[in-house]
C-alpha cells in the first residue's frame, strides 16, 4: 500500500510540476493587487482537485460505458504521458505556460483561476489521464482513498507553490527551472513507459 501510494503520488506530482507553474501564475496574476493573487492562488487549486476526484470517481464507470477497457487506456494514457514528458525535456514548458497566461490574460479572460491555470495546466489532459489510469489501477476501497488522498496533496503543493511564487521564482531564477523541468520530465518518461508496458501485459494475458 505504501509504495502504491508513493508511485501515485510521484507520477501525478511529475505530470502536475507544481514548481514549473509558477511563472504561469505570475503571468496570469501579474498586475493583480496581492488580495486577487491570494484568491487565486487557494481557488485554482480548489477547482483542479474537484475535476480530478471527480474524474477518479466516475472516469473508470464512463469508460466502461464507453466499451474502452482499462489496458487500452494504460496504453493510450501513457503515450499521452510520454509526450507531456518529451515537452518538459525537450521543449519549454514552464514558459510555454506562461505565454499561455499572459496571452489569456491579454485577453481579459474574466478569471484566471478557472483559465488557464485549474484548465488545462493543472487538470489538463495528461493529469486527467494519470488520474484516470491511477484509478483504474486504484479499483474500489481504500487504494481509491488514496488516489483522491494523492489529487488533493498534490493540489495542496501547487497551492503552496503559487502562494510562495515570487520566493521560488527568485531562488530557481530562468536556469534552475529549466534544468529541474528535465529532469521531472525523464522521471515521467520512465513512468509513461511503464503505463504502456503495463497494458501490454494485461492486453497479452486476456487474449492468452
Amino acid at each position: 500500500m505504501i509504495d502504491f501510494s508513493l508511485s501515485a503520488f510521484v507520477t501525478l506530482l511529475l505530470v502536475v510540476d507544481p514548481v514549473g507553474l509558477v511563472p504561469a501564475f505570475l503571468a496570469a496574476t501579474a498586475g493583480m493587487p496581492d488580495t486577487a493573487k491570494r484568491t487565486i492562488a487557494w481557488r485554482a487549486p480548489l477547482i483542479a482537485a474537484s475535476i480530478l476526484v471527480v474524474i477518479a470517481l466516475v472516469g473508470n464507470w464512463l469508460l466502461r460505458q464507453l466499451g474502452i477497457g482499462i489496458p487500452a487506456f494504460q496504453i493510450a494514457g501513457g503515450l499521452l504521458l510520454f509526450g507531456v514528458s518529451y515537452q518538459m525535456i525537450f521543449g519549454d514548458r514552464p514558459h510555454r505556460e506562461a505565454r499561455e497566461a499572459d496571452k489569456a490574460t491579454a485577453e481579459h479572460v474574466s478569471d484566471v483561476a478557472v483559465f488557464p491555470l485549474a484548465i488545462p495546466m493543472m487538470a489538463g489532459p495528461g493529469a486527467i489521464a494519470t488520474t484516470l489510469l491511477l484509478s483504474g489501477d486504484a479499483g474500489h476501497g481504500a487504494r481509491l482513498a488514496i488516489i483522491i488522498a494523492v489529487v488533493l496533496s498534490v493540489c495542496l503543493l501547487c497551492m503552496l507553490c503559487f502562494v510562495s511564487a515570487h520566493l521560488i521564482a527568485r531562488t530557481l531564477g530562468r536556469t534552475g527551472n529549466a534544468v529541474l523541468s528535465r529532469v521531472l520530465g525523464m522521471l515521467l518518461a520512465a513512468y509513461s513507459v511503464q503505463f504502456v508496458l503495463n497494458g501490454i501485459v494485461a492486453v497479452r494475458t486476456s487474449l492468452s
